[in-house]
């Protein structure tokens, strides 16, 4: 009996040695592939890198968001002036508190002027010269490029599922994609051809719908970007097929593991934005991996079709349902960082611009076109330097007023001696100089004034309007 007893304790001590051996072998060997397989893929909850380049570029759209309200404001006004007493009063809708608007105005002085009504008696403000020929260029530019605007449209269309899109949802982003304001008149119903617009009896909201679907329209942005890119590089047609352009910010940590996943990702076939997909089956993994990443080929597809290549995120949200985007768009967004770029900046972190980050370089457009660069004009505008003012204005009275003695000692005060006599000679002009007096110009470049010299007093919008080279300067 006691040999039995002691038997049976080896036995179960047995048993358990080997039940250890059973519960630690899977903890070694099969959380281990499973830990593999998550790095392997994409992560989807991801930090946001900041990329410098990006935030500036917002930093400047954030002063010329308000200064373009100030603008349109003047626009509306009597005479295109407003007084100051009633700017700031005015100014409360933008969000202005009290005092800060003369404050706001008073910093970009190549944009707004101050003057003192001549009759009565009070400050007023008003566009200056160059302002009012930067918002001429943008309409100018607007008005050119509305046949390019036709076919945008049309395409953004098509990007839907069904081919009609909301028409406030399209005029909320309608700067964005170069449309004109009154766009439902110069646009769709001008063009009854491609476009139509109804009103839907469920909702009572108006639509507009693409009449014909033109399969020349249906080739993406990215398409071309890959046929060009074979066609320059070469490699293999395997990887090139359904890869994007994926540039990292700066800082960004890429593993070894993330590495595998984001080559994967490269390979991976999907369907294109402007396919039909109604008849497929979407409940599989493989359909959902596919549809995940025809989202990003839309998000792409529509920064594409922009003006400046980029897109408020909640703008993109408008065109969710429409497109078969995912809800979570921000985190969405986050998991491709090397395609699109997020910005917080320009309204205290509460809005969130999309980047197409292979679209942009050191902070500028890589492909600029008309109306950009008319844009951009006004944030040169805004960039300037105000002490470029105080000598336009010292230079309309510099030969009344002591001529060149006014400049130099307006040089010693920290301005630039050689800036204060190029901005003479851009400003005035040499003929004028020529023909109001005996003043030369010297090849060394110095300008020497006879004591005869005199000079006819000039119109502050007749200098402020010469045609001068400007640089932004961050």
């Amino acid at each position: 009996m006691h040999i039995f007893l002691s038997i049976s304790a080896k036995l179960l001590q047995s048993k358990s040695t080997s039940f250890k051996s059973l519960t630690w072998i899977p903890t070694v060997f099969l959380l281990s592939p499973k830990q593999m397989s998550q790095s392997t893929s994409i992560p989807r909850n991801q930090q946001r890198i900041r990329d410098h380049g990006f935030d500036d570029y917002m930093e400047v759209e954030k002063k010329i968001r308000k200064v373009m309200k100030f603008q349109e404001l003047l626009l509306t006004q009597l005479n295109s002036m407003i007084a100051i007493s009633r700017l700031d009063m005015l100014a409360r809708r933008f969000g202005f508190k009290q005092y800060e608007a003369g404050k706001f105005i008073l910093k970009f002085p190549h944009v707004f002027e101050v003057f003192e009504h001549p009759v009565q008696r009070i400050l007023y403000c008003r566009l200056t010269r160059k302002s009012l020929l930067q918002i001429e260029q943008e309409k100018l530019a607007l008005l050119a490029q509305v046949p390019q605007a036709v076919t945008r449209l049309r395409k953004i269309l098509l990007l839907s599922n069904t081919g009609r899109l909301r028409l406030e949802h399209v005029r909320i982003a309608r700067k964005d994609f170069g449309l004109p304001d009154d766009f439902e008149f110069s646009v769709v119903l001008k063009y009854p051809k491609y476009f139509r617009l109804f009103d839907a009896k469920e909702t009572r909201n108006k639509y507009i719908e693409v009449v014909e679907r033109d399969p020349r329209l249906t080739v993406c942005a990215v398409e071309n970007v890959r046929e060009r890119e074979y066609r320059e590089k070469g490699g293999e047609e395997e990887n090139v097929r359904f890869s994007f352009r994926v540039n990292f910010p700066p800082g960004f940590k890429i593993g070894k593991y993330y590495k595998i996943a984001v080559w994967k990702w490269q390979r991976l076939p999907y369907w294109l934005p402007y396919e039909d997909i109604s008849g497929y089956d979407l409940r599989s993994l493989e359909a959902q991996k596919r549809m995940e990443k025809r989202a990003v080929a839309t998000i792409h597809e529509l920064l594409s079709l922009t003006v400046e290549k980029k897109i408020t995120l909640e703008r993109i949200a408008h065109f969710r349902l429409a497109m078969d985007l995912p809800k979570k768009l921000k985190d969405f967004l986050l998991q491709h960082q090397g395609i699109f770029y997020i910005s917080t900046r320009g309204n205290q972190g509460k809005l969130h611009t999309v980047f197409l980050r292979e679209a942009y370089r050191k902070g500028e457009l890589i492909e600029p076109n008309e109306l950009y660069l008319a844009r951009r004009r006004l944030a040169e505008l805004v960039l300037l330097s105000p002490r470029k003012v105080i000598v336009d204005r010292r230079l309309i009275n510099y030969g009344k007023q002591g001529g060149e003695d006014e400049i130099a000692d307006y040089v010693e005060n920290g301005g630039d001696h050689s800036a204060a006599r190029e901005t003479v000679r851009e400003d005035l002009g040499e003929e004028s100089l020529d023909s109001d007096g005996d003043c030369s110009i010297d090849s060394d470049g110095d300008c020497s004034i006879d004591t005869q010299c005199t000079h006819k007093e000039a119109n502050n919008d007749d200098v402020t309007d010469a045609a001068e080279d400007t640089h932004v300067t961050e």
